[in-house]
């Protein structure tokens, strides 16, 4: 007897992600939890706790860009490129608050294409190119195309853990929605 997934669980108790291999399904699940985990941590903050960097810590707006762009950045690995000079300037100015996308429903919005992009590059990805040899950075570090899609998809969910961490705390120091 096979249940009925509950569309509330999370994504890897749905079954399995259509067209793409069982080999990235794991990868697939994680980023379908980034992109719900994070629109139900962010919803409700402000431009104001967007950006605050609570004892430190890095802002939930940086959590956000930065899951994003290293998206694409491990992306481009994977598919045997390296990276423009557009994508190390866009790593270079992750954490800067003044520059678009910097509000709540921007921000989310720019993760969301960066994951459905990723969501798209696992289901062309084939069983038989999973291991296909990929250098990583300006050092060419070897990796290969598993490693990049699996690591892609760790470093968002781990910055999205980071983002609700943080959005939980800036709620607890009191600041209120503004008008």
């Amino acid at each position: 007897m096979t249940a009925t997934p509950n569309p509330r669980s999370e994504p890897w108790l749905r079954g399995p992600v259509p067209d793409t291999i069982p080999e990235l399904q794991a990868a697939a699940h994680a980023l379908l939890n980034v992109k719900e985990e994070l629109s139900a941590a962010a919803k409700d903050l402000t431009s104001q706790q967007l950006w605050l960097t609570p004892g430190g810590a890095a802002s939930i707006g940086f959590h956000i860009r930065h899951i994003a762009g290293s998206l694409d950045r491990l992306l481009t690995y994977a598919r045997g490129k390296q990276l423009s000079a557009e994508q190390r300037g866009v790593l270079a100015s992750e954490r800067d608050a003044t520059l678009p996308p910097n509000d709540v429903p921007s921000l989310l919005q720019h993760a969301d294409q960066a994951i459905d992009a990723a969501l798209a590059q696992l289901r062309q990805t084939r069983a038989d190119e999973l291991f296909a040899a990929r250098s990583v950075g300006r050092a060419a570090l070897p990796s290969n195309v598993f490693g990049l899609l699996s690591h892609a998809a760790e470093h968002a969910a781990r910055h999205a853990g980071q983002a609700i961490t943080t959005a939980k705390i800036v709620r607890g120091l009191g600041y209120t929605r503004r008008a």
